[in-house]
């Protein structure tokens, strides 16, 4: 493929005006190292003819699906303020372009209507992306899989019924009649997999891979207590006689009605609560905070401080089915494609610090995800399910 048809495609494709066909080309010209080139002299050309319209700010970054932090000072490493090379941007932008056609994402427009397009990948070894797994743990210490689990009734505690509803997701319902002794189950999701539960309460939790939620199997008393480990989205049914309470790493955050996420995991410096709607109080040791919507309480040891002005769809992006990556390190990047995919990251040699943004689907396979990466110019090779980083 020459230049110009490279960049005709290209064009064709900011347009929304691209064809299957046209899609399938480009494509195939990415498997070819000499096209880097072409890629730079095409996306210099575009970017300077942006630039002089005034075309790549950020209402072009929201209109994508993936959005390339091309200005400078969204690119460069957190330790220096030097300029980053023109080259480094132009990969950035190519990083931009490549993940919106090889993670299946691409948009037809079609009688002003959008129709995905479905791009088959025929690479080997792909590793797929995680799903609705959970192993759910009855009180007494009985395992059901429930990614296997048949739909409908899969168990009684005390007077009430485990169903696993149609759609995949875990709910509770009260028989008419049976005891009141109190029980605890606990949903784990493993490294790869993600679901849903609807609580005795009526209340929505989303957990995201490698996440541990503990609850009761009915609410009793002046309180609705449950214990998070890893991250969760909680949608909590009003009750003002008893507030929804989260346990997580040593805080706690009390609820009455709103919708919230918690990210907590181990392996994270931090702990963080988010609100999106309502409002909620969170308690670390003796200090304690009332977050507004928009507003993220993080406890980093001892200590708690409050964010405002959070872009929430950031933080819930797992939730809607997407990596959304704003100013985040490189480790930050590989833990969470770590849990979602499953994998073993391992750092080879002086890694250089770096920032990445961005937005990607979770149903992407590994392979189309490191792509962006690779045109970032972050080396790695695949070994079983172990992603090895290279300098």
């Amino acid at each position: 493929m020459d230049q110009n048809t490279f960049s005709i495609l290209l064009e064709k494709y900011l347009r929304g005006s691209i064809s299957q066909d046209e899609v399938t080309s480009l494509l195939d010209s990415l498997e070819d190292d000499a096209m880097r080139l072409q890629w730079e002299q095409a996306i210099a050309g575009m970017l300077a003819a942006q630039a002089q319209k005034n075309m790549l700010p950020a209402q072009t970054q929201e209109k994508n699906i993936l959005s390339a932090q091309t200005q400078e000072e969204n690119i460069q490493p957190a330790h220096t303020q030097e300029k980053i090379p023109h080259k480094i941007i132009l990969y950035a932008v190519a990083a931009t372009l490549l993940a919106l056609l090889a993670t299946s994402i691409l948009y037809l427009t079609h009688n002003n209507q959008q129709a995905p397009i479905q791009i088959a990948t025929t690479q080997p070894h792909t590793i797929a992306p995680g799903g609705n797994k959970a192993i759910l743990t009855l009180a007494d210490g009985s395992q059901i899989t429930l990614d296997s689990a048949n739909n409908g009734a899969i168990a009684h505690q005390g007077n009430v019924q485990v169903i696993k509803l149609n759609n995949g997701q875990l709910a509770y319902k009260a028989d008419a009649a049976g005891t009141n002794e109190l029980h605890y189950n606990r949903l784990v999701t493993p490294r790869g997999g993600q679901f849903m539960i609807i609580l005795p309460d009526g209340s929505k939790v989303w957990l995201n891979a490698a996440t541990s939620l503990r609850y009761p199997t009915a609410f009793s008393g002046n309180s609705r207590e449950v214990q998070l480990s890893g991250e969760a989205y909680f949608e909590i049914a009003p009750n003002a006689h008893m507030p929804f309470i989260v346990n997580v790493n040593n805080m706690e955050v009390k609820v009455l009605g709103t919708q919230f996420n918690i990210m907590g995991y181990p392996d994270e410096n931090s702990t963080q609560t988010t609100l999106l709607e309502g409002a909620v109080r969170v308690q670390h040791n003796t200090a304690g905070v009332r977050l507004q919507p928009g507003q993220q309480a993080s406890v980093q040891g001892e200590n708690m401080t409050v964010k405002k002005d959070i872009d929430v769809d950031e933080v819930v992006a797992w939730k809607n089915g997407y990596f959304h990556f704003n100013h985040e390190s490189l480790p930050g990047v590989m833990r969470q494609i770590s849990r979602w995919y499953d994998v073993e990251v391992i750092y080879e040699g002086n890694i250089p610090e770096r920032e990445f943004g961005g937005k990607i689907e979770r149903n992407s396979s590994l392979n189309d995800v490191l792509k962006i990466l690779e045109l970032s110019n972050v080396h790695y090779k695949i070994k079983e399910r172990k992603i090895i980083i290279t300098s």
